[in-house]
């Protein structure tokens, strides 16, 4: 079958050319930097939540079936109600809101799965009124489950002093 070419009526074997551009889009709509800012999104609204020991609200981005490997013992915990119990014993570790500020932050976006690396300072007051601060590297993996995108995984670790 032949296309009308461009000049007056000729028929070319040549197939129509045109100037649209496909992008990768998912079941959604979303193309992948657009998922990449969903996530950036998602893991400062987190770390929001964090800064003012918003437990409740905290606890809302993760999964129920959760498994995290923390700092803080056990070191390996399964679901949301334990890894919920590791951040009170934090926040409690605190007088006040904590700074929590990202030095690296690298999104990595897939159709239903992310993760996100980073290293972050952590400062806050004491109770005893010393104001402390350390390092930590994390690791937060995300899944996309009923159209929401909420952490399956994580991994907390600290660097350890070199002697």
């Amino acid at each position: 079958m032949n296309q009308l070419g461009e000049t007056e009526g000729q028929y070319s074997s040549e197939p129509a050319r045109s100037e649209q551009r496909i992008l990768r889009m998912t079941p959604d709509g979303n193309t992948p930097s657009s998922l990449e800012a969903t996530l950036r999104n998602r893991i400062n609204d987190l770390v929001e939540a964090i800064r003012h020991k918003d437990i409740d609200r905290l606890m809302s981005f993760y999964a129920p079936d959760v498994v995290v490997f923390d700092v803080r013992p056990p070191l390996d915990v399964h679901g949301a109600a334990g890894y919920r119990q590791n951040f009170e014993r934090w926040f409690g570790s605190f007088e006040g809101p904590i700074a929590f500020d990202f030095v690296e932050l690298r999104v990595a976006a897939g159709e239903f799965t992310a993760f996100c690396h980073y290293l972050a300072l952590v400062v806050g007051s004491r109770p005893e009124g010393r104001k402390s601060g350390y390092w930590i590297r994390g690791t937060t993996c995300f899944e996309r489950r009923d159209a929401e995108w909420l952490v399956t995984h994580e991994h907390i670790s600290m660097p350890s002093a070199q002697g």
